[in-house]
């Protein structure tokens, strides 16, 4: 059974221009600074200008101690790197992802790091500001025709330029208890769409005795935003416009939200889901509590060790289910390696970069981190520990629907998650709470 890294919860948000950062066990902010919201200015103000360099000399690259990559698997990567380019000495350091933005964006302006590691949510920003740099015309074209997964190259995109390659995937799945199912006379093959999810749960609420059977990370948190976008994506909504502007009070985000309500209100879903986040879903079920749920890769492997599940053996892992129209991508949670645009060495971080992200040096540690490589996932060596999870991730990753590409991701996010448990908690009805989260969060687009 492959054993993913626990996933910090609720990771995501970071601080940003005159925002108090939040995510739930998050880092305090540092002040980032007016000048950080200014398009091609350094956090000085500045503009950073870095170097293609000699190609060889000292690196410094900056990557997170939890989830995905363990230290010790960039230690050994880096290792072989050397081996093989003695001509370039890479010193890794490592900080908590509570830690990691604020000190990619304090780093900047002295040009620390060469490298660094970045979340999916922070490209608008980093791109913005000049924190890291353009890659695509280093991209081969082959990356973008296949090599790559197409939803895994949404994680470094902004703008239709890429700044960075995807390192680490993860998106969240859909897991069913078999027992709980077979039970309540469920046939499995339903649980492709989200109506038949529905079904489903009121055949196990009506016969297996599981008085919720769904159970979701709604707490007004990161946590939220993730789930919702998953189901924006399944019926065929949007969070942004074809010019940028907050577009989640129209179509398939308004009839989302509708159907997360109702799913509480028709007793399918646990109430008490408004105050859950990750942990407490893979709590609720690992104790048989609930039938079927949205959680990271991890999870799989948590319902089936025996210290904390009461269910080993009964969890199934799949894509997400389809909405109406077919749609079914999975929200992209993933990490990317950036060129820090400060870098006097970018030629040689580019090296670097290339053969921490390559193939020959994901594949060995599949089972820490799913990988950005298409090749990857027909190839039984890599497979033969989880075939289950990598047959759902083959598809699941190929279709990936990104949390608003914005710079003041942070704000904006608070915004919406705030109006979105006025929603499930019955105090608006779905469209006033879009309506007023666009209207609140449209002028924080441009702060």
């Amino acid at each position: 059974m492959i054993t993913f890294p626990r996933r910090p919860a609720d990771r995501s948000a970071q601080p940003v221009p005159s925002v108090v950062s939040r995510r739930g066990v998050l880092v305090s902010g540092l002040a980032a600074g007016a000048a950080l919201a200014l398009p091609g200015c350094s956090v000085t103000g500045t503009a950073q200008t870095g170097g293609k360099g000699s190609g060889s000399g000292t690196l410094h690259a900056l990557f997170m101690q939890q989830a995905g990559y363990s230290t010790q698997n960039v230690r050994a990567m880096t290792t072989a790197f050397a081996k093989a380019h003695p001509d370039i000495k890479v010193v890794p350091t490592f900080v908590t992802y509570e830690a990691l933005h604020d000190k990619i964006v304090t780093a900047a302006a002295a040009g620390t790091y060469d490298v660094v590691v970045i979340d999916c949510i922070w490209p608008a920003e980093f791109a913005g500001t000049n924190i890291v740099t353009d890659l695509t015309g280093r991209y081969p074209a082959g990356w973008r025709d296949g090599d790559i997964l197409k939803g895994a190259l949404t994680t470094a995109e902004y703008g239709g330029k890429y700044y960075g390659v995807p390192w680490g995937m993860d998106t969240k799945f859909f897991y069913a208890n078999e027992a709980i199912l077979t039970k309540a006379g469920v046939d499995a093959t339903s649980l492709d769409t989200w109506s038949g999810v529905l079904e489903a749960a009121r055949k196990v609420k009506a016969k297996a005795g599981v008085k919720y059977p769904l159970a979701w990370s709604w707490s007004q948190a990161e946590a939220l935003m993730c789930d919702y976008a998953q189901l924006v994506g399944a019926f065929g909504g949007s969070f942004l416009d074809s010019s940028g502007g907050l577009a989640l009070n129209k179509g398939g985000a308004v009839t989302a939200l509708e159907w997360m309500r109702k799913t509480i209100t028709d007793g399918l879903t646990n109430p008490a889901s408004t105050t859950f986040l990750e942990a407490d879903v893979e709590k609720t079920m690992n104790n048989g509590q609930a039938a079927m749920a949205l959680n990271w890769t991890y999870y799989l492997a948590s319902s089936n060790d025996p210290k904390n599940s009461k269910v080993v053996g009964d969890i199934r892992i799949q894509r997400t289910p389809a909405g109406p129209q077919g749609k079914r991508p999975g929200v992209n949670g993933s990490m990317a390696l950036s060129v820090a645009h400060g870098s006097k060495n970018q030629d040689a971080a580019w090296t670097y970069l290339k053969w921490m992200t390559s193939e020959a040096q994901v594949d060995p540690y599949a089972a820490g981190a799913l990988p950005i490589w298409a090749a990857s996932y027909q190839k039984s060596s890599v497979t033969k520990s989880a075939p289950e999870t990598f047959a759902a991730a083959a598809g699941q990753l190929d279709d990936l629907i990104a949390r608003p590409q914005v710079a003041n991701y942070n704000g904006v996010s608070k915004v919406i998650q705030a109006e979105l448990q006025k929603a499930l908690l019955g105090d608006k009805s779905p469209q006033a709470a879009l309506d007023d989260a666009v209207k609140t969060a449209t002028p924080l687009l441009k702060s």
